[in-house]
């Protein structure tokens, strides 16, 4: 786990609002990745990041509570306000996406027992997000999370991508952030006539 701390200014409007700590999951039953940033404003601030990895040998039910209790650590220690994880895409495997299905329950499952707002990405809107490319290799992922938060010294892939999908949900939340400031504006200069 990395608990250094860095920032960068993420494109797009210029006011500071106040400070949300968003949580990226990266869900995988040998490999949960995980990111925790600091946005305020368009402002990203690297927190911390890791991977909750569980025992290949175990039984599913214990790979699965290993995760479980990985991640509710993760949430106690870092108290994130929103959590994002990425979408589940099928493969050719249908055991592999199953087991993968397990995993992004146990990810969407524990932040929601926290009682916190759960949204979800496409691989690939991730990767047009960060990169800009919706097909970009993990080693785009990874150059492109370390220019967009400098101090951060990435640990793995997993915590990459894991970054990456907190980043996109970043840049979605200031999108409509963005969004509902303007309907809102409109809307009161509207009553004010």
């Amino acid at each position: 786990m990395d608990d250094s701390i860095g920032s960068r200014q993420f494109p797009g409007g210029q006011d500071l609002k106040p400070k949300s700590r968003l949580l990226g999951l990266d869900p995988g039953l040998r490999r949960t990745g995980w990111g925790v940033i600091d946005m305020t404003g368009n402002h990203l601030s690297h927190v911390a990041h890791g991977v909750i990895a569980s025992n290949q040998h175990d039984p599913l039910s214990q790979r699965l509570l290993t995760l479980y209790d990985g991640l509710t650590d993760v949430l106690r220690r870092w108290q994130p306000d929103q959590a994002a994880v990425e979408k589940t895409f099928v493969n050719k495997d249908a055991v592999a996406t199953l087991k993968l299905g397990h995993a992004r329950a146990i990810a969407l499952l524990v932040p929601a027992q926290c009682h916190l707002p759960v949204a979800e990405y496409a691989p690939n809107l991730v990767k047009k997000t960060v990169v800009g490319n919706g097909h970009a290799d993990k080693r785009q992922i990874r150059v492109m999370v370390k220019i967009l938060l400098p101090a951060c010294e990435i640990s793995s892939e997993d915590a990459a991508d894991a970054l990456a999908i907190a980043i996109c949900h970043a840049h979605h939340l200031s999108n409509s952030n963005r969004l509902a400031t303007s309907v809102g504006d409109k809307t009161a200069a509207q009553l004010a006539k």
